[in-house]
């Protein structure tokens, strides 16, 4: 990141230089953080699986990673409904997992979308890691 001395005017301009030279200094100091993609059952019940989803990004967060969770993030301006509004969701978040380390699986129930998810995270190689709605990993599902 380029951090210039003078403001867009061209006057010398320290104080803004100083905070953003110590801001820059305190990113390089945080530890690495993965992107995780949080796939867990959506449809049904979805005010409960909403709350559930919820609760799995807080754990990824817990163990320093920074959860990627299109079902929380698209349904509140996407109809999920809207069979055309769904598949874009769907793409929108195959885009998304390309930018995660790894896909985390959350519950036993493995729904129709999530199950498009898992395929796509095998077919780009991605590792898959299982977890019980109790956050404990689990060898295969």
């Amino acid at each position: 990141m380029s951090i210039s001395k003078f403001n867009a005017e061209g006057y010398y301009d320290p104080t803004p230089y100083e905070a953003l030279l110590r801001i820059e200094r305190e990113a390089r100091k945080a530890p690495y953080r993965p992107m995780v993609f949080i796939c867990s059952p959506y449809a049904g019940d979805i005010e409960r699986n909403i709350r559930k989803a919820q609760g799995y990004c807080r754990f990824a967060v817990s163990r320093n990673c920074i959860p990627i969770a299109p079902h929380l993030l698209f349904p509140q301006f996407m109809d999920d409904d809207d069979e055309q509004m769904r598949d874009l969701g769907l793409f929108f978040g195959m885009v998304l997992m390309s930018k995660c380390s790894e896909v985390w699986v959350f519950g036993r129930k493995i729904t129709k979308g999530m199950s498009i998810e898992i395929e796509k995270a095998k077919q780009r190689s991605i590792p898959i890691r299982y977890f019980n709605e109790r956050c404990e990993e689990v060898r295969c599902q």
